[in-house]
């Protein structure tokens, strides 16, 4: 008998202990002499009644994926986590451009606006062509006959290389 009236007492706090936070969702705000503000639960502290509503719930199960949302976020996407920019392409030259000159202008498109501490270097052929300046704009000269790959990098503050555009491949010819 006594191991039953244990388990009725342990279930009894059990349920107590549940209920109590469903209960504690009223307090009161008292406020001193001093002008200091403490919280209570007791109703006979003279204070101002303040109502607080019920936390949510959150699960604690460690399988459980996080929701997606409806919209994905414009600030960044998967496996991309610094990029900054909604738009980070060249745009001028286009892909497989055919030139009668080596010597082109390239404009990048760079939405939002490039932040003042970043910069942009392009590559041509993987080789760096130019030092990283704060622009959408550059210059390429003396490129031989062929094909060439250029591609821009967009640097962090600390020079290091962020994010990287799509390739555009030129073709120079004779």
């Amino acid at each position: 008998m006594r191991y039953t009236r244990a388990n009725t007492i342990g279930l009894l706090l059990f349920v107590a202990l549940l209920a109590t936070p469903l209960a504690a969702q009223t307090v009161y705000r008292v406020v001193d002499e001093q002008g200091r503000v403490t919280f209570t639960d007791n109703a006979a502290s003279g204070g101002e009644r303040v109502e607080i509503a019920p936390l949510p719930n959150v699960s604690s199960s460690r399988g459980a994926a996080p929701e997606a949302s409806a919209a994905p976020s414009p600030k960044s996407a998967p496996g991309r986590p610094f990029m900054p920019y909604d738009r980070f392409v060249i745009e001028k030259p286009g892909d497989n451009a055919r030139l009668a000159s080596g010597t082109t202008a390239v404009e990048l498109s760079i939405s939002p606006r490039l932040h003042d501490d970043h910069q942009v270097r392009l590559r041509v052929n993987g080789e760096v062509s130019q030092s990283a300046l704060h622009s959408e704009a550059f210059w390429l000269a003396n490129l031989p006959e062929g094909t060439h790959q250029v591609q821009a990098e967009l640097l962090d503050s600390q020079g290091q290389v962020r994010h990287q555009t799509p390739s555009v491949h030129l073709h120079i010819d004779p």
